[in-house]
């Protein structure tokens, strides 16, 4: 995939009607808006072309919206705390691409800022339907995609606008930014470069760990996925998370690190309890053993201290390091230290640092350490698929520099 993509900057916006496809999928509660970091993330592009003289029509999904219109999962309060972000009106229309729309993008005049209801209010918005990609299209002059969390979906407002419609097509700053650190960090990385991985299965990440094993000089595996690889290498898991149909596949990946240079760290030590904490966040009785030494009526939650150093020495004699997924079960606070531990090496290493979307992006975040990671990703499901060396549709739609 081409990660050299043409941006806002490269092209002429003055005077045109500019289809900007943000990430505008807040969390809310009681009608009120509980986080804006997306929106505020989405300002720069957003005043680029509002500076440039664009007439910009917005548009972005927000939750899962099952039979078409529903005012919970109305764009309404996106426009309000947009207007007041921007200090200027944001003008909402009533629907996507019916009359409201399209009288609301025909009458505006450069530097006007409006946003397009609920693309998901549309059928047709997830089956990437050919009619409403025209429909969306025919508004604008521009595409502009700015929406990295949903660049690996192909739906008519993230991909089939250029698809079915063939309006010319850039990126905003967002998407700029993840392509570039990413790309130059799966591309070209500043060595030695190595990848943590952690998350519940290997199922999850089996084409992410096939595509890093070319590619990184350390690879790194905690969470519940772990497991599976020590029962790989015949250690008993006792009451752990096992993926026991990918055993193999574990035994062939240690063998392909081994082929190809690769130093592949599993845990050494192991934090277990004799049951998954419930509530999540309560109180647990803990214990840490060798990871060869797990009891049979027991489970492993989290790295242990031995490992914890084990991880951290690797992250910061790195010159690249890219993170994903927990190293255990993070939403408890006992279960939560080799988790911790990461992201304080991360936040402590000289390393160009990228932490992929998702759980590690909000552990990060909850520390206050996101100040000091180069680049957390706006996008957990597009970030793994950006690891897996896939192509991302909302990126491949976009025009090469």
């Amino acid at each position: 995939m081409n990660y050299n993509k043409k941006s806002v900057e490269d092209i002429d916006v003055a005077g045109k009607r500019v289809l900007c496809r943000c990430d505008f999928n807040v969390p809310t509660k009681d009608g009120k808006i509980t986080s804006d970091k997306r929106i505020v993330a989405a300002l720069p592009t957003i005043q680029y072309l509002v500076k440039h003289g664009a007439r910009v029509i917005l548009c972005s999904h927000m939750g899962k919206p099952k039979n078409g219109p529903d005012p919970a999962f109305s764009l309404q309060v996106v426009a309000e705390r947009l207007s007041e972000l921007l200090g200027q009106p944001v003008k909402m229309a009533k629907d996507v691409v019916g009359e409201s729309a399209q009288s609301l993008a025909a009458s505006l005049k450069d530097g006007e800022v409006m946003l397009l209801e609920n693309t998901r209010f549309e059928k047709g918005e997830t089956k990437n339907d050919p009619e409403l990609s025209k429909k969306l299209a025919s508004m604008a002059d521009i595409f502009v995609n700015d929406a990295f969390g949903t660049a690996h979906r192909a739906h008519a407002s993230t991909a089939g606008v250029v698809q079915y419609a063939g309006l010319p097509a850039v990126c905003g700053y967002l998407i700029q930014k993840e392509i570039s650190v990413m790309g130059k960090a799966l591309a070209d990385p500043e060595r030695p470069f190595v990848a943590i991985l952690g998350g519940a299965k290997v199922s999850d990440k089996l084409n992410v760990i096939a595509n890093l094993l070319t590619k990184v000089d350390t690879l790194i595996i905690g969470g519940g996925m772990a497991y599976t690889f020590l029962a790989a290498k015949g250690y008993s898991v006792g009451k752990s998370l096992l993926d026991s149909e990918k055993i193999d596949y574990c035994r062939e990946m240690m063998a392909t690190a081994e082929k190809n240079g690769v130093k592949l760290l599993l845990p050494v030590d192991t934090t277990v309890a004799d049951h998954f904490p419930d509530p999540i966040d309560g109180a647990i009785d803990v214990k840490v053993v060798d990871s060869d030494k797990i009891p049979d009526d027991m489970e492993g939650l989290d790295i242990g201290p031995k490992t914890m150093a084990l991880y951290a020495d690797a992250a910061k004699t790195a010159k690249t390091v890219v993170w994903n997924g927990p190293m255990g079960v993070f939403e408890n606070p006992t279960l939560a230290k080799g988790t911790i531990a990461v992201a304080q090496a991360l936040a402590d290493s000289d390393a160009i640092s990228i932490v992929g979307g998702g759980d590690s992006a909000a552990a990060c975040e909850q520390l206050g350490f996101a100040d000091r990671i180069t680049h957390i990703s706006t996008g957990g499901g597009a970030s793994l698929e950006f690891l897996e060396g896939k192509e991302l549709p909302g990126i491949a739609c976009l025009m090469d520099r």
